[in-house]
């Protein structure tokens, strides 16, 4: 109830490219969120979504974060899994373009699942992307498919991220352009995930976070970063929201038309 009541108030005050006046949002509505792209230059990874999609095997699944609201049983179909938990291809494109566009290079994601949107994350060679997954068996998948695809630009780290994350954020000198928090669907993580990520940012990083209207506690989450003194504007397209620390952009808080 709480995620349809939340996309009805989206889809009613939700606006489009017409109605933004700061030349940033503007040009990030008309060409990251908008843009176009060859989608057949993807069709590689879409080709191991539809493995996913019809494999029988099943997983015993380490659930570390948010209970699944649909299956909480400890082994579960592999496409089970994809079919309720992959990002659709369309968004997984988003990340690529935003990428592309701000020549983003350092990435940072937490929640690796199957790998789909790691792949789409690093479908630019110029592009370093670590990504962390708590759970053994979904990261041995991933690696599975990054295998496949070639990517020699991921690095992949197993283990519980509220170790792992820390301890690269201590040991690494590396500034992160862009962040994909979609691990820990909780309130207390996902603060704590972007307070560990920020020191490593810079005011020209991203931080995209999924699901901020998946629960209750998902949307009082995205309201405390909203109003979090280094955040200058937020971008809530409903499915993510969009942290930017840019010193040039107006505190604001914007909902846009996906």
């Amino acid at each position: 109830m709480h995620a349809i009541l939340s996309y009805i108030r989206h889809w009613l005050t939700a606006v489009n490219g017409h109605s933004l006046h700061t030349p940033f949002m503007f040009d990030f509505y008309t060409r990251a969120l908008k843009g176009k792209e060859d989608a057949g230059a993807f069709a590689p990874i879409e080709k191991i979504r539809e493995g996913l999609l019809t494999s029988r095997e099943k997983i015993t699944v380490c659930q570390l974060g948010a209970a699944s609201k649909v299956n909480n049983q400890q082994v579960r179909p592999v496409a089970a899994i994809a079919a309720r938990g992959m990002t659709p291809a369309a968004t997984s494109r988003l990340f690529t373009r935003i990428i592309r566009h701000y020549n983003y290079q350092t990435i940072v994601e937490l929640g690796t699942s199957f790998g789909l949107n790691t792949l789409y994350l690093a479908a630019t060679p110029a592009t370093r992307v670590y990504t962390f997954e708590g759970c053994p068996n979904t990261a041995k998948i991933a690696r599975h498919n990054f295998a496949a695809t070639g990517v020699g630009n991921i690095e992949l780290i197993a283990g519980n991220i509220d170790q792992t994350l820390p301890d690269f954020c201590q040991k690494s000198t590396e500034k992160i352009d862009l962040v994909f928090l979609d691990a820990n669907h909780n309130y207390t993580p996902t603060l704590q995930y972007v307070e560990w990520l920020l020191p490593r940012c810079h005011k020209n990083s991203m931080m995209i976070i999924d699901d901020i209207h998946w629960s209750p506690a998902m949307t009082r989450a995205w309201q405390k970063l909203q109003a979090h003194p280094q955040v200058t504007t937020t971008i809530d397209l409903y499915q993510l929201g969009i942290l930017l620390f840019r010193p040039g952009l107006k505190k604001a808080h914007y909902r846009l038309q996906g």
